[in-house]
């Protein structure tokens, strides 16, 4: 299929291929790494469909991008292999079956969750999520912070949007633009490109994939906001999850304590502590983490849009899942026949590293924000100068939160332990105490 580069093993059956990213996409649990590893298992070990070098040239392209990178990963596998729609196949066999056990859990939610039981077991995730997100931040950290500007970046993006309040978007571009500078500073000779032949035979072919996927991201969510008007919870939704498809480098955690500021504090969507909840639910299914949108989605439908809950939830969860991958496969089929050029522009490299440790201050934020919403609960904040600082009830401390959460961590980075077995025994032990 043109757009596609010729792979030097044999043809692999559309069967076959359909096949393993299934097999793929229900096993792929334990966040990007665990997913990233499981491909790198099946397709370069056991299947020999690629090389180490195909494959780790495809990854390095998908660390760019903005948006679930295990995703994106396994769509440019399937492009690979059989064009557009091998793609396509790949990419939604990853996303579908944690979208659906997503959308399940959702509506579970929205209709049981007061239920003792199902408080505790929800009681248990959330302090387990506390957990989690440390675990995230200490392994992205460890990456990102290779030398002292990186360790400042990641302080100054911390208090930017911790402590400031700064959008989310906004740190990013700083960071990007403050690595492209610091490039240009340090670099006065610009690395050599490939020959311009390489990427024009498949010019055209890229071309008309991205504006296929533009269409099919823009043109929806043109009709919402032209229809229903900005106010509407969908509009809302689809544009809100439009930015966020754009903005997304670094992963989920990244993205997360923003996504619960403008859904908790502006849109209204849910309450704080069911931003945990979600983010908990989200880690016991399998894809990528960016699947708890489509639980902001469904619970902000199910009690705004004026249906009844689960027909407006369901609406809500396709809206979030719709505007926040759609644009993933325009990143992929747009960029992947320029990905030997986009891998030699250094400035382009410098910049997504300082991007990168800004995400570090980031998840810094999103553990912070978790921590005090799963020990204190609700809290006050107090404007000194340009800087907010939460005020904080001592007496309203929860020691059993803060005791699974303990837990959980010792679990997850001393010990190691499976991530769905510390998520079972929290649950567990949240059940146990509100029964």
């Amino acid at each position: 299929m043109a757009g596609t580069i010729a792979l030097e093993q044999q043809k692999i059956e559309a069967r076959d291929a359909f096949y393993t990213f299934g097999k793929i996409g229900l096993l792929s649990f334990g966040g990007p790494a665990g997913q990233i590893a499981m491909m790198h298992r099946v397709l370069v070990d056991e299947k020999q469909w690629i090389s180490e070098e195909r494959f780790l040239h495809a990854l390095n392209f998908c660390m760019l991008l903005p948006g679930p990178e295990a995703m994106q990963l396994a769509t440019y596998l399937g492009w690979l292999f059989h064009g557009v729609r091998g793609g396509v196949v790949a990419g939604l066999l990853f996303i579908l079956p944690g979208a659906c056990v997503m959308l399940a859990l959702s509506a579970l939610y929205v209709s049981f969750g007061q239920v003792p039981v199902v408080e505790g077991l929800l009681f248990g995730l959330k302090a387990a999520v506390l957990a989690i997100v440390l675990e995230a931040l200490i392994k992205v950290g460890k990456r990102a912070l290779t030398d002292y500007p990186a360790y400042g970046i990641a302080v100054c993006a911390f208090i930017a949007i911790a402590l400031i309040k700064m959008p989310f978007p906004l740190v990013i571009l700083i960071a990007g633009l403050f690595g492209f500078a610091r490039y240009r500073l340090t670099n006065r000779v610009s690395p050599s490109l490939p020959d311009r032949t390489i990427a024009e035979p498949a010019a055209r072919g890229a071309f008309q994939s991205a504006l296929v996927w533009t269409m099919l991201w823009l043109g929806p969510l043109a009709l919402l906001l032209a229809g229903l008007g900005q106010s509407n919870v969908f509009a809302a939704e689809a544009a809100f999850f439009s930015k966020m498809a754009v903005v997304t480098f670094g992963g989920a955690y990244a993205v997360l304590a923003y996504v619960a500021q403008q859904a908790v504090d502006y849109y209204g969507w849910l309450k704080p502590d069911e931003m945990l909840t979600g983010l908990g639910l989200a880690e016991t299914t399998p894809g990528p983490l960016i699947l708890v949108l489509a639980f902001v989605g469904f619970v902000g439908g199910a009690r705004l849009s004026g249906f009844d809950p689960l027909t407006g939830g369901l609406l809500g969860g396709l809206t979030a899942l719709w505007f926040t991958f759609a644009p993933c496969f325009l990143w992929i089929f747009a960029g992947a026949p320029f990905v030997e050029r986009l891998r030699h522009v250094g400035w382009l490299k410098a910049s997504l590293a300082a991007i990168t440790a800004a995400v570090v201050g980031v998840i810094a934020n999103l553990a912070v924000w978790f921590g005090l919403h799963v020990l204190f609960g609700a809290f006050q904040e107090r404007l000194v100068g340009p800087l907010h600082l939460p005020v904080l009830d001592l007496a309203a401390f929860d020691w059993a939160a803060a005791a699974i959460a303990s837990g959980a961590a010792v679990a997850l980075i001393a010990l190691r332990v499976n991530m769905l077995v510390v998520l079972g025994l929290a649950a567990l032990a949240g059940i146990l105490l509100h029964i």
